[in-house]
């Protein structure tokens, strides 16, 4: 069934039942698989950051992120071997630096040689 574009998939239920897109249930999955290896990363490796050593707590663990160490977020083994946990700004660090790096290898590239 179609309805302005949007695919309607119908819950289980009948006709009274809940009414999503197929994009809200996506979103949904990649939330709720979000969500589900950041708690598990946090319960394997601790609140505690892995490149500056802050501690944090249960108040402002918000602050703690999931760094993919291949840079696959698809990558996601129950072990935990490809996660790491850093706090924002050591995560935007990491992820900033590769960016630097790109930048300049391109910039040498470009240069003809002396």
């Amino acid at each position: 069934m179609r309805n302005k574009g949007y695919h309607i998939i119908r819950r289980p239920g009948g006709p009274t039942g809940d009414k999503k897109t197929a994009e809200q249930i996506i979103r949904e999955a990649r939330e709720g698989a979000k969500s589900n290896y950041r708690t598990q990363s946090l319960r394997i490796h601790g609140l505690i950051c892995a490149k500056c050593g802050r501690e944090f707590d249960i108040n402002d663990s918000h602050l703690l992120t999931v760094h993919h160490r291949d840079g696959n977020s698809a990558n996601n083994p129950p072990d935990g071997s490809n996660w790491e946990n850093l706090c924002v700004y050591c995560h935007d660090d990491e992820h900033s630096r590769s960016t630097l790096g790109d930048y300049f290898s391109k910039e040498n590239k470009s240069k003809p040689p002396r």
